[in-house]
């Protein structure tokens, strides 16, 4: 199933399931779909609705370094025994057709699609053989990145988290096997990144292990897994799009 969460032209946020047998329609639920809220008889045409970042998290935790192919196009670096995280910030998340907007003192923003990962409950000390009762879904991430501050400042939280550097969405699907997804990013329609979450070299099983040992995870947290090869910079007026198997496409301009 796929869940988004929406603005109505009343302004009214809803949480919706979307019709796969009648595609443009939404099931509104009676609440937030990850506390498990019913379905409702109301339903509404996605044109009507403002999509939202499906989840509001009180944290991102972001993967480098998760794809052999993306570690060795920037040089010849060294592959990492652990997982290496870094936080993406909550105001750093906007949604599906928002802009990302340009910094004047960044002159290279780069775009890194991913899939992301969104918890659904409590989650400390989990192991890997566990961890799949963590897991709610997955969406689309694009894990926007200020690559010359990333640079200059030799480690990564300024570059990745200007305002508006973390699209999501445009909905959560579950029952997915995110082991072995397809991948795609796009810039102006021509394909930069073309890959399948099989090639990550920790999968979600492991990140969930090793992140929630150091720290708890809650419900709507959400953990972006990393990105393969192709990453490259955006300009303004440039449409980005994160597609993932089995989720739908996240698009962005940047402005």
């Amino acid at each position: 199933m796929r869940y988004l969460r929406g603005l109505t032209d009343q302004n009214e946020v809803i949480f919706c399931r979307l019709d796969e047998n009648e595609p443009g329609k939404a099931v509104v639920l009676a609440g937030d779909f990850l506390d498990g809220a019913p379905e409702t008889d109301r339903t509404l045409l996605l044109r009507d609705i403002r999509i939202l970042p499906p989840v509001v998290p009180s944290k991102i935790i972001a993967v480098g370094l998760n794809y052999y192919d993306h570690i060795k196009e920037f040089g010849d670096r060294p592959v990492p025994e652990n997982p290496t995280l870094f936080n993406k910030m909550p105001h750093t998340v906007i949604g599906h057709g928002d802009a990302i907007i340009s910094h004047p003192f960044s002159s290279r923003i780069d775009f890194e699609g991913e899939m992301a990962i969104v918890i659904s409950g409590h989650c400390k000390d989990v192991k890997a053989e566990n961890a799949k009762d963590y897991i709610f879904g997955v969406t689309c991430l694009n894990d926007v990145t200020a690559r010359d501050l990333q640079r200059a400042d030799g480690q990564w939280t300024r570059g990745k988290n200007l305002e508006t550097f973390c699209p999501i969405g445009p909905c959560v699907a579950t029952g997915l096997d995110i082991g072995n997804l397809h991948i795609q990013t796009r810039l102006n329609g021509k394909i930069m990144q073309d890959s399948t979450t099989s090639l990550m070299m920790n999968g979600a099983e492991r990140l969930i292990e090793f992140i929630s040992q150091s720290f708890p995870l809650e419900k709507g947290d959400v953990i972006s897994t990393g990105t393969p090869k192709g990453v490259g910079p955006m300009v303004r007026g440039d449409v980005v799009e994160v597609e993932l198997e089995g989720v739908g496409t996240l698009a962005n301009i940047m402005k």
